[in-house]
């Protein structure tokens, strides 16, 4: 009987291979790097502030992962359901877990992938200055973790539905739930309709992204931030095991 670690490898495996070979990947990857660069360089405004950095970047980073995130995730489970091959799948001599972690692993790191080739942003401020690359390397890692996060959302999506588009919809919503809540013109909005209601104010932004992202793009590797993603991964991926054996059952 195979190891647990290898039946995970092996779904992987499979669902990495079927991203590259549609063209489907190709397009996400080059809309993410031409969007990326757009709004870094053109946008933000980066040659008016005479500074090397790539805070203009990982600033829009929440944004372009609201759709382009639900897109790569729509499909994990709604196209299995589809086309009927889940009963397949969970009838494999592999555990719910096992089949949910592999699949989530292997659309992380196709997202893996896309971020790491957005490496010549990083040596074209190189180029341009001196930039603090250990402030650059952690909110890499954050936008890597914040991109999982996303992820896992995609993916109940889309075990609660066999329609991508609806699984996409409802994807968008709720990550779009997690930026707002720690968004400036919601917290203030929040602020002034109850002043004296600071905890209410703490406790909506302790659900954002954006909040715990910050830290991230400024360097520091907080253990609450950490926390935070890898509390909704693990939460969105205990859901998504709930509603597989529901259906496998």
């Amino acid at each position: 009987m195979n190891s647990p670690w290898t039946n995970i490898r092996v779904i992987a495996k499979r669902e990495l291979a079927g991203y590259f070979a549609a063209p489907v990947a190709y397009v996400f990857i080059v809309i993410f790097l031409l969007l990326s660069g757009f709004f870094t360089f053109m946008v933000s405004g980066f040659f008016d502030r005479g500074e090397a950095t790539l805070t203009a970047f990982f600033v829009w980073h929440p944004w372009l992962y609201l759709f382009l995130v639900p897109a790569v995730g729509m499909r994990l489970w709604s196209e299995e359901r589809r086309l009927g091959t889940m009963e397949f799948l969970l009838t494999l001599p592999i555990t719910t877990w096992q089949a949910i972690v592999g699949k989530f692993l292997a659309s992380w790191i196709f997202l893996g992938v896309a971020l790491v080739l957005t490496f010549p942003l990083m040596l074209t401020v190189n180029h341009l200055g001196n930039p603090d690359n250990g402030v650059i390397f952690g909110a890499y890692i954050g936008s890597f973790l914040m991109a999982g996060s996303y992820l896992a959302v995609s993916c109940f999506t889309s075990a609660i539905t066999r329609n991508q588009v609806v699984s996409f919809i409802l994807s968008v919503v709720i990550c779009l739930f997690l930026i707002l809540a720690g968004w400036p013109p919601v917290t203030n909005f929040l602020a002034g309709i109850s002043p004296n209601s600071t905890w209410l104010v703490d406790l909506v932004t302790s659900f954002s992204v954006m909040t715990h992202f910050e830290g991230f793009q400024r360097g520091v590797l907080d253990t609450r931030d950490l926390l935070f993603f890898l509390s909704l991964i693990g939460f969105s991926l205990f859901a998504t095991a709930v509603v597989v054996r529901g259906i496998r059952e």
